[in-house]
């Protein structure tokens, strides 16, 4: 029946696993729009076997031609329709059918051909022989027992059925043991058993053999075979029983002297000798007048010799000997090789000209020399030939051929290996031009490379080809172009200006034909930045550059893809995926080993491509080195062995090995050793009665790797101490004992049960018996010795095992003692803030133990310029070791100061020197720590400032300059005041630019010289404004308190955001300020100013006045309260107070009296006075001359009215002091100097 090609006849086509693509030799490509002759494509193999398991057999028959081929069979030499059959499948325009395997394969046994057909001619495949393999059996059959005399030589057959090669033979027993084979035993090519002599142990009633059929998957077992091996009779003697007569070898097989092999080329040589004999032969095989094949190998206990794949070389005479101690037999093997069919000229398919002269070669080799025949459309050619064909053996010629002698030749050589079979087509005729290339091409060719442009023509006769450009009648020609047989033309090394539009055109006899194609030349792809070899840490996350250049034209086609050791890597972009690309860059998140590799870096368009390549190295720990072996175990040492682990790209630089006792410390890890990267083993010191285990680490630059699994338990045996105590330290605590200290050794270090110290000492150079004493702690204590003495000292530890080495003799000296001398002959030498401090040392009998060294106390009596003393705190210089002077730093000039000395050893100090007084010489003052403009105006600017708080000698006045600064900030000449008055604390300038910026500079002077500078900053204004100044005299004998007193500002405001009726008071301010300065304050806001005593315990006040502050920038001129009456009055009155306080202090003081202090006041005042930044442009400059820090804070708190002031201790330390004159030795900015003055001025700024 005929079908449709079927789902199921394309699965049976599917498991088709060897079809012979049957290609005709062809010389001409002819496309199948021309008619043409039939070609045979795709057949089956020659041999087609049926195997059991197989679900069908396609017999395969495809072609080509024009017309369309049809398609027959023939079987046997007969026509065969498979459409007649129902049980076989055959495919619509095809010649494959499909033998199914229903069980009845029998009847399609033979040897079938195709033919494909058409007007034209007929072309045939091979024969193709379709086998249907019988299952193999053994026959049925009784078989007698073998019975063989011991000693004498007997074979069992096998006669294995036939069937689908390969053949494979085994010798088993019934119950499937292998029989034993070897020089007496063996299995010969045949597939018999033999013998060379029989023993006893031979008899058997269970020999089979077993053909196994691979292909077909069966195997076979013959019927059982008895063996029976008669011995000796027993009436024999034992010798005579028990004796085998010995005989000369001889042949079992080959049974002949001589014998002939033929092979085909390829196939294995195997030739075989078996011998009996006793004792059993050996056999030796030899190539007669050559050496053996070096390929040759002997098997089968030397009886088979095998020389695989025989070429013509390997034929000749081989030769067998199988000898003994009686003799020898031979047998000699000839050896041919014949080969089957080859090709030395396959026939050529032909396309000729109408008229012309055609010759069809075919000749072939082989042994036997094939056979020629030739066929024309599958018929034989034979008979009596056309008048223009002449067949010579093999050659056909065609004179004047016509364009009938079209047709499909066919040579066939055989011989009895095998048969070779060509199909040649000879197609006669005249045909123009036709170019198969499609019209309209379009190549596109990279910049520097080489593109090919296609012109594939079909004609008869042959075309000319020639190539044009841009509409040229010329032909393109030049060194980088190449016209192709095919039509093809080739330009090397692409320029831009190659692009164009090129037209092929073929032309024969016939006529003629042209395409055009068109060319563009692109830009070529380069990667401009390339990634380098890198080395990542495990972990981390590893970039990888790209930059690539492209033709712009490809800019939708353009990839840049990463491949890893030459495979694509698979960017997902998900969640899991630890690949990412980023304008070229790869990203790979936490590195792994697995990551190492070759990175490549693909840039490519559809007409070129870039790489470049880069290794990536993942660094990481070594992996744990493995196995651990201990070898030469010793009693205090052991070899331990191991293998280095993979080092991950960074080299092992060293070997770690840890221990593990069960004992003292178990499961806690030490180290022990550690050994170069390079070594594998090291020999391990061990202490004694330890249970060991060991571990290794390895470790490289990145670090440390995982220990390795630990070892079996190594425990070695008891032994003496290996090492006596270390850091033996004698300390002498009290004078006359000595304290004996030492390190005692670790668990590890017993070397066994039992350990004690022998402590021996005596004293040296005095006594020569040692004392001794054995303890079990780490320390003992010497009594009754002598105050700090020499001893010899010796600790050696013990075991159950015996003594430890013997120790060291270390010295040691008895408790110490106070020095009881002081230093003698102290001296100085001053300058302003240095002294030099000399003395004589102490003798060393008077210093009762070991030196420590000297020290050196001084403190600060009293500053030269003040006349009230001064109660510094001590300061003290140590000096380690015998010195007998060193310099004292830091020294305030212009003050009396007092020193001693003393030395001191273990035990503490000895006795001070004799306390000496200096004086140390004026120096230049401090900074000023107050500098202020308060009053600028157009052409004038007042500044204020107060005293330094270390004036460090006699203050002679103060040195005052001032520069211009422009509008670019360039510096003008600078102007100097030299102010001789140093109670002078402020200084009107005149004569000033107005609207300009100066900058102001103060420093105080002594006679030594002046001091830092503090500088200042303001404008001058453009007009003159008025401002409000008062200005309060304190009377001295008005005072309620003690002149001295510092006293405290307190401003209320009467209408604020705080509330009303809050008080704010400032830092206490000392009796010789003239001014102060109250800043913070709220424009347009009415407050009330106080001058209070520090011991404000009645409400009353020194002076009180209400002032109104302005909004900032309003110039509104009012009348000063100065020209009020009552504030007249109100001044007379304080000034005539003032002046009864200062009689009444003065005449306190002349009485030695004293004043009580409130010891705990109500109120703490915490007001901060902060620098001055009114509304006149004028800042403070604090770049270089920064003044003390001391000066610009004070507390600041809020009290309400009514409420107690502050007491004197808020003012100073909790240990309030007072000089013998009454006066409260308080702290000013952060000293405790201050000055007095007999005057004291409130100053109260704001704009008018």
């Amino acid at each position: 029946m005929r079908l449709q090609r079927s789902p199921l006849l394309a699965a049976v086509l599917g498991l088709i696993t060897c079809i012979c693509v049957f290609h005709t030799t062809a010389a001409i490509d002819i496309p199948l729009e021309v008619e043409q002759l039939p070609t045979i494509t795709a057949q089956s193999p020659s041999s087609l076997i049926a195997f059991p398991f197989d679900e069908s057999f396609p017999m395969t028959c495809e072609a080509k031609g024009n017309p369309e081929p049809e398609f027959r069979w023939t079987k046997n030499g007969q026509e065969f329709d498979p459409s007649l059959d129902p049980r076989l499948m055959k495919e619509e325009n095809s010649g494959t059918f499909v033998i199914p395997n229903n069980g009845n394969l029998t009847e399609y046994q033979g040897t079938y051909r195709c033919y494909a057909s058409n007007k034209l001619g007929t072309a045939i495949s091979k024969e193709i022989e379709f086998i249907v393999p019988h299952v193999p059996k053994f026959p049925k059959e009784t078989l007698d027992p073998v019975v063989v005399e011991e000693g004498q030589p007997f074979t069992l057959k096998c006669n294995p059925p036939k069937g689908i090669p390969p053949l494979q033979i085994y010798w088993m027993t019934i119950n499937l043991q292998h029989i034993e084979q070897d020089e007496r035993v063996s299995m010969g090519l045949n597939g018999d058993l033999y013998f060379s002599h029989a023993v006893e142990k031979d008899s058997g009633r269970d020999y089979c053999c077993f053909a196994a059929f691979p292909r077909i998957r069966t195997i076979v077992q013959k019927t059982a075979m008895s063996v029976i091996v008669q011995t000796k009779k027993s009436d024999m003697s034992p010798e005579s029983a028990n004796a085998i007569l010995e005989r000369k070898p001889s042949l079992l097989t080959p049974s002949t002297a001589t014998s002939e092999t033929q092979l085909v080329k390829g196939e294995d040589l195997k030739l075989e000798c078996i011998a009996e004999g006793f004792p059993t032969p050996q056999v030796e095989w030899v190539k007669m007048g050559h050496q053996l094949p070096t390929k040759a190998k002997v098997e089968n206990h030397g009886k088979l010799l095998i020389v695989p794949r025989v070429e013509q070389e390997d034929s000749g005479k081989y030769m067998c000997k199988a000898k003994n101690g009686l003799g020898e037999a031979v047998h000699y093997f000839t050896l041919k090789i014949e080969e089957p069919p080859e090709w030395v000229i396959e026939p050529e398919s032909q396309l000729s000209m109408i008229g012309s002269e055609v010759l069809i070669k075919c000749s072939a080799s082989g042994t036997p020399q094939p056979t020629i025949t030739w066929r024309v459309n599958g018929e034989l050619l034979q008979g009596a030939p056309a008048a223009n064909r002449k067949v010579f053996d093999d050659t056909i010629a065609l004179r004047n051929a016509k364009a009938s002698d079209s047709a499909v030749y066919q040579c066939e050589a055989s011989n009895k290996h095998g048969t070779l079979l060509s199909n040649a087509n000879i197609m006669i005729m005249n045909l123009s031009p036709i170019i198969l290339t499609k019209e309209g091409e379009d190549y596109s060719a990279v910049e520097g490379k080489g593109v090919m442009m296609h012109c594939n023509v079909f004609s008869s006769p042959p075309s000319t080809i020639t190539w044009s450009k841009d509409d040229s009648s010329d032909s393109v020609e030049g060194p980088r172009l190449t016209i192709h047989e095919n039509g093809s033309l080739e330009i090397y090394s692409v320029e831009k200006g190659d692009t164009g539009q090129y037209t092929c055109l073929a032309k024969n006899t016939e006529g003629s034909s042209a395409i055009d194609a068109m060319l563009y030349v692109k830009d070529p792809t380069r990667i401009v930045v390339a990634q380098e070899d890198l080395q990542i840490l495990i972990g981390t996350t590893a970039q990888l550059s790209c930059l690539a250049e492209y033709d712009k034209s490809f800019s939708n086609d353009f990839e840049l893809l990463w491949e890893k050791d030459d495979m694509k890597i698979a960017l997902n972009n998900t969640e899991n995926s630890r690949y990412f690309v980023e304008d070229g860059i790869l990203q790979i998140i936490n590195v792994s080993h697995r990551d190492q590799g070759v990175y490549t870096c693909v840039a490519r368009t559809p007409v070129d491509r870039d790489t470049a390549s880069a290794l990536l190295m993942v660094l990481d720990v070594p992996d744990a080195p493995e196995p651990l072996l201990l070898s030469e175990h010793k009693s205090k040492s052991v070899k331990l062995k191991w293998i280095p682990g993979d080092d991950h790209n960074s080299s092992t630089t060293e070997f770690i090995i840890e221990y593990e006792e069960s004992q003292w410390e178990p499961g806690n890890w030490k180290e022990l050793l550690r050994v170069p990267g390079n070594h594998n083993s090291a020999v391990l010191k061990l202490h004694g009665h330890v249970d060991y285990r060991f571990r290794v680490s390895g470790l490289n630059a990145v670090g440390r790797s995982l220990p390795s699994k630990p070892t079996e338990r190594y425990k070695t045996p008891p032994a003496a101490p290996d090492k006596n105590p270390e850091n033996i330290k004698i300390e002498g605590h009290l004078p006359h004992e000595m304290d004996i200290n030492w390190e005692p050794l670790l668990p590890i270090e017993h070397n066994g049960p039992g350990l004690e110290y022998k402590v021996s000492y005596r004293r040296q150079d005095v006594e020569e018996d040692w004392k001794e004493h054995l303890v079990k702690r780490h320390s003992f204590v010497v009594k009754n010795t002598p105050t700090f003495v020499p001893y010899d000292i010796k600790i050696q530890a013990r075991n159950h095992q015996g003594w430890g080495p013997e120790p060291k003799i270390v010295t040691g000296y008895s408790g110490e003692d106070f020095p009881s001398a002081a230093p003698e002959n102290v001296a100085v030498e001053v300058n302003s803030s240095v002294v030099k401090v000399s003395w004589t040392r102490v003798h060393k009998d008077k210093l009762h133990g070991h030196l420590g060294g000297y020290r050196i106390n001084w403190w600060r009596l009293r500053s030269l310029a003040a006349s009230k003393k001064s109660h510094e705190d001590k300061h003290t210089l140590t000096l380690p070791g015998d010195q007998n002077h060193a310099t004292v730093p830091g020294l305030t000039p212009f003050s009396e100061y007092s020193l001693i000395v003393m030395t001191f050893n273990g035990r503490g100090n000895g006795p001070g020197s004799n306390q000496l007084n200096f004086k140390t010489p004026e120096g230049v003052p401090e900074k000023n720590p107050v500098f202020r403009v308060t009053d600028v105006q157009k052409h004038t600017v007042s500044l204020v400032w107060a005293p330094p708080l270390e004036p460090n000698g006699i203050l002679t006045g103060y040195l005052l300059e001032y520069q211009l600064i422009n509008d670019t900030e360039e510096m003008g000449p600078l102007q100097t005041v030299d102010i001789s008055n140093p109670d002078t604390t402020k200084w009107k300038l005149r004569d000033l630019e107005p609207v300009s910026k100066y900058k102001f500079y103060l420093r105080s002077c002594t006679t030594v010289g002046c001091g830092p500078v503090v500088s200042e900053e303001c404008t001058t204004t453009l007009e003159t404004t008025s401002t409000l100044t008062s200005t309060l005299g304190l009377s001295k004998s008005a005072s309620p308190s003690p002149p001295s007193t510092p006293k405290s500002p307190v401003t209320k405001p009467t209408r604020s955001t705080i509330g009303e009726g809050l008080w704010k008071i400032s830092e206490a301010l000392n009796t010789s300020k003239t001014f102060h300065i109250i800043d913070g304050l709220d424009p347009g806001t009415e407050y009330t100013v106080r001058l209070i005593p520090n011991s404000w315990v009645d409400n009353s006040s020194i002076f009180e006045d209400v002032i109104t502050t302005e909004f900032t920038g309003l110039a509104s001129i009012h009348g000063g309260i100065s020209t009020q009456g009552w504030f007249i009055g109100l001044m007379c009155a304080i000034a005539l107070l003032t002046l009864i306080l200062l009689i009444a202090c003065f005449v306190n003081r002349n009485k030695g009296g004293k004043y009580s202090v409130k010891e705990k006041e109500d109120l703490h005042p915490d007001v901060e006075s902060q620098g001055m930044n009114d509304d006149t442009f004028c800042e403070y400059s604090d770049n270089d001359e920064k003044p003390l820090k001391g000066s610009q804070h004070s507390l600041s708190r809020e009290i309400k009215a009514g409420d107690s002031g502050d007491s004197l201790v808020d003012y100073g330390d909790e240990d309030v002091q007072f000089n013998e004159d009454g006066s409260f030795i308080g702290e000013y900015a952060g000293r405790k100097e201050k000055r007095v003055s007999a005057e004291i001025k409130a100053t109260i700024q704001t704009p008018a």
